[in-house]
């Protein structure tokens, strides 16, 4: 008998992945965690119903979360993420040599520990020496560190759950009084078809603190729409004047100078969202 994984990413939508196994599948503390082996992508971690990562597409998110905003940024030596259990956006954080340290705030310590287990490939440099894991609070750590860090990565879930005060407009000011005067941060910010809404909502409210605000996209296969947008709100740097040909040459699969300027040029419908 086959066996499948739905995500209802609507109430009458979804995607549906053949399983081959079930490694993992309990309540935290938190939210309904399960880490599943599939035929298509490879290994999954799956959080309250919905697909966090895939072994196969995972680079995408990653590369997409880290980079844009570290090359504009001239010198980010102290990184936050928050969220980012999976280890992906650290791993892509510390491939610029620049970075000193980066801090990863989870709160879900099953995320990390099954991560390391189960998606090696993603929760590989975890451990690096100029790496910071924090099992804690995001929201309370960015309230806790004023003006301490270059860039800030929010690489939260959906906003329903442990996540969801990471969208309100409250916690991008936490993050503007994080940040360095000359700090940028990047969110993810879900996709246009279905979260239309949403990206408005994160778009007004963040112009609202930051001067400069660009909202970039990729394709992300496993997501709802496979259309994902982010979010960047920088306080000096402009993502859209910095000379790509300057970008140090590192080992990516999606990302590029080239693509740098490229993923802002967005589909009319969406451009007309940030507006």
């Amino acid at each position: 008998m086959d066996l499948w994984f739905t995500e209802k990413q609507t109430p009458s939508f979804g995607i549906t992945v053949k399983i081959k196994q079930t490694y993992v599948s309990e309540k935290t503390e938190f939210q309904d965690l399960a880490m599943i082996e599939t035929e298509e992508f490879g290994n999954m971690l799956v959080l309250d119903g919905m697909v966090m990562t895939t072994v196969k597409d995972e680079f995408v998110y990653h590369e997409m979360v880290a980079h844009p905003a570290l090359n504009t940024h001239p010198n980010p030596k102290k990184v936050l993420v928050v969220g980012g259990g999976d280890g992906g956006v650290i791993r892509e954080v510390i491939k610029h040599p620049e970075v000193e340290k980066a801090v990863l705030v989870e709160i879900d310590g099953k995320v990390i520990e099954y991560s390391k287990t189960f998606l090696p490939e993603i929760a590989g440099k975890l451990d690096e020496p100029n790496v910071e894991v924090l099992v804690n609070d995001g929201y309370m750590h960015i309230i806790e560190h004023k003006n301490e860090y270059d860039v800030i990565m929010v690489d939260s879930t959906e906003p329903v759950g442990p996540a969801a005060p990471l969208f309100e407009r409250g916690f991008y000011q936490g993050i503007f009084e994080a940040l360095k005067e000359d700090g940028i941060f990047v969110a993810q910010t879900d996709n246009p078809w279905f979260k239309a809404d949403l990206i408005q909502k994160v778009n007004q409210d963040v112009k609202e603190i930051f001067p400069i605000v660009r909202v970039y996209g990729a394709n992300i296969p496993t997501y709802p729409s496979g259309l994902w947008t982010f979010t960047l709100g920088s306080k000096k740097y402009d993502p859209l004047e910095v000379d790509e040909t300057q970008f140090p040459e590192m080992d990516t699969r999606y990302y590029s100078p080239r693509l740098h300027k490229a993923a802002f040029v967005l589909p009319k419908f969406v451009e007309d969202l940030t507006k």
